[in-house]
C-alpha cells in the first residue's frame, strides 16, 4: 500500500490585475469567486481552485508552454468569442478531432487555456 506524501491544493497563477483576471475567470468561464483582494484571488471550478497572486514583474523565461487550465465547455464558439473580448488570444486554429471540438488561447496574462466541446454535445446542438 503506497502512503499519500501530497495532496494537489490548488493551482496558483502570478497576474499582473487582480480584478481583471477575477472577471475573466469568472465572466468568461464561469468559475465561482471565493474570495477576492487587491493582491489574491480564489476561484473555484467544481473541486479543482485556481489562485491568483498579483506580481509586480515577470517571472524569467520558461522551457516550453505554461501549464494549460483545461476546461470543458458546451458553448465552444459563444466562449472564445467572449474570451477573445476579454483579452484573450486563439493559440492556433480551432480542431475537430472525432471526439470533440478543442481550442487552445492564452489569457490575458498569458497562461494557456484550453477548451474541449464534447462531440455528443456538439451533436445534440445539430439536432
Amino acid at each position: 500500500m503506497s502512503v499519500r506524501t501530497a495532496v494537489l491544493k490548488n493551482i496558483m497563477l502570478l497576474i499582473k490585475d487582480v480584478p481583471k483576471s477575477v472577471k475573466f475567470y469568472s465572466e468568461g468561464l464561469g468559475m465561482q469567486v471565493n474570495h477576492v483582494s487587491e493582491h489574491w484571488a480564489e476561484l473555484q471550478s467544481g473541486q479543482m481552485k485556481v489562485c491568483l497572486n498579483k506580481v509586480e514583474g515577470e517571472a524569467a523565461c520558461t522551457t516550453g508552454y505554461s501549464p494549460f487550465l483545461c476546461f470543458d465547455v458546451t458553448q465552444m464558439d459563444k466562449t472564445i468569442y467572449k474570451l477573445i473580448e476579454m483579452g484573450a488570444v486563439l493559440d492556433g486554429p480551432i480542431k475537430y478531432p472525432s471526439h470533440g471540438k478543442v481550442a487552445s488561447l492564452r489569457s490575458p496574462d498569458g497562461h494557456m487555456l484550453g477548451l474541449f466541446e464534447h462531440a455528443e454535445h456538439l451533436k445534440q446542438q445539430q439536432e
